[in-house]
């Protein structure tokens, strides 16, 4: 089985998009709502129908964060949510992520209070 399709305004093959596409911009986010993997949130956005809100789309619950719902854009082997959140790199092929996607961690995950 290959790796998962990305949409958005993908720009290549490690999943940088028209947003974000510097050399450490190598993730993919499936998303809870619709279970589709995306490079960022403004992909998203502009792709579906629906807002991607806290009421309007649900974000991945902590309870759920066992998901393989992050795909290494280097390697295109998924890592769960809990993976990810623990790391600053590919666990499977070393590739380093962007530490500044951290930032964004409230627009797809809920966060432990």
């Amino acid at each position: 089985m290959g790796a998962p399709t990305v949409y958005g305004a993908v720009l290549d093959a490690s999943t940088r998009c028209i947003h974000f596409h510097s050399e450490r911009d190598i993730v993919a986010i499936k998303f809870a709502c619709c279970r589709r993997y995306y490079p960022c949130f403004q992909c998203h956005d502009e792709a579906v129908r629906h807002e991607r809100t806290p009421h309007a789309t649900r974000r991945w619950p902590q309870a759920e964060w066992s998901e393989l719902a992050i795909l290494c854009g280097a390697c295109h082997r998924q890592l769960s949510i809990s993976e990810y959140r623990r790391v600053d790199r590919c666990s499977h092929c070393n590739a380093e992520f962007n530490s500044g996607c951290r930032l964004h961690a409230h627009l797809y995950f809920d966060e432990p209070q």
